[in-house]
């Protein structure tokens, strides 16, 4: 691969990391339900066409492996990577939402409130309930209270979370603003309005074209560098009401340019699947 292409394809709107590249691929896999153990210079092949060299994208893979997210094994001289459970219920977590008509709309009326306690000898368990609270639109409002908007499920939220926490350690309910005390500006506070709305232009100044990446780069890497920006523009929108929103605000013409996407690389990336 070229510098110049490799240099195109790593431009904004962020630095995807390998690990971003390989949960949008495993999505992929999972969706066709492409479910075995995949030899690693499959992996190896993709991400390279995203820009990632091999040495990066195999210690990428290795990580995942450690984190409990794949298996690792050998058959013949190959490695072989596979999904584990615990990535199954993530991946398809995610799919959700990645496939959702409406990624952008909150789900139900009114806003959902967690407050939680974590012991600070359990600072891995609390980091990954902050980001699956994240993931599904919560932003902290006060001290140890997180807001988010609509009616979110937090038993299909947490998932197998909920067995790793300790009892009663996580309080929520739902609530809606009264007219005297708005909920407005807490929300303006909580989320950064236009820090959202970049995270939007950046994704569309990359996807909304037909011209996004290079004819070069194989439907499969094309795919996954858009699955990656997707998933990263799902985790930074918290799906606020349109009340709360600016004019013009993008989240339509970025779901226009996903989907445009999609349609353009998902015949022939599924077709190089193994």
């Amino acid at each position: 691969m070229t510098v110049a292409v490799r240099r195109e394809i790593d431009a904004p709107p962020a630095a995807r990391s390998p690990q971003q590249l390989l949960l949008a691929l495993l999505g992929e896999q999972l969706d066709a339900r492409v479910d075995r153990p995949i030899r690693a210079g499959f992996y190896l092949d993709v991400l390279e066409g995203a820009g990632v060299a091999g040495p990066t994208a195999r210690a990428a893979l290795d990580r995942m492996a450690l984190r409990g997210l794949l298996t690792r094994g050998r058959a013949g001289r190959e490695v072989e990577y596979g999904l584990t459970e615990h990535a199954r219920n993530v991946l398809r977590e995610a799919a959700e939402r990645v496939h959702s008509p409406f990624p952008f709309d909150p789900v139900g009326k009114g806003w959902t409130l967690v407050t939680f306690t974590v012991p600070e000898g359990q600072r891995s368990l609390r980091h990954r309930l902050r980001a699956a609270l994240t993931w599904e639109g919560f932003a902290p409002l006060r001290d140890g209270l997180w807001i988010a908007p609509g009616e979110v499920d937090l038993i299909a939220a947490l998932g197998p979370l909920r067995e790793e926490l300790p009892e009663s350690c996580v309080t929520a309910f739902r609530a809606r603003d009264l007219p005297d005390f708005p909920v407005a500006p807490s929300v303006a506070g909580a989320w950064d309005l236009e820090a959202i709305r970049a995270g939007h232009e950046r994704f569309l100044a990359v996807w909304d074209g037909a011209d996004a990446v290079p004819a070069s780069v194989p439907p499969l890497s094309a795919l996954t560098m858009l699955v990656a920006d997707w998933l990263a523009l799902l985790r930074a929108d918290p799906r606020l009401p349109a009340a709360f929103l600016g004019p013009g605000w993008p989240a339509p013409r970025s779901t226009a340019a996903y989907r445009a996407g999609r349609a353009r690389w998902s015949a022939a990336a599924r077709a190089a699947l193994p």
